[in-house]
């Protein structure tokens, strides 16, 4: 039922043209040099510091490395933040 379930989406993205994040609620990342970056489709803050951002996503895992981190807005959704992003790593 799951495989099906899969199938159907991925045909209803093709057909429509929806974009796959919004279909199978994939995270959509966007990022202003390494200075403020803004994530869709988060499930929660897991730690956060001003050096470190670990963010739930509906699959995996976000962890993002930097310095002088702050979030300057959070969504039950979205977050933004600001500081300087030295790397991001998505675990599954």
């Amino acid at each position: 039922m799951k495989k099906l379930r899969k199938r159907l989406k991925q045909l209803t993205v093709k057909q429509l043209e929806l974009p796959k994040d919004v279909i199978f609620d994939l995270p959509r990342i966007t990022m202003i040099a390494p200075f403020q970056m803004y994530i869709e489709n988060h499930r929660g803050v897991i730690q956060f510091t001003d050096q470190y951002l670990h963010l739930r996503l509906s699959k995996g895992e976000l962890k993002i490395y930097g310095s002088q981190l702050v979030i300057r807005a959070i969504l039950p959704e979205e977050v933004f933040i600001e500081g300087i992003i030295k790397s991001i790593e998505y675990i599954e």
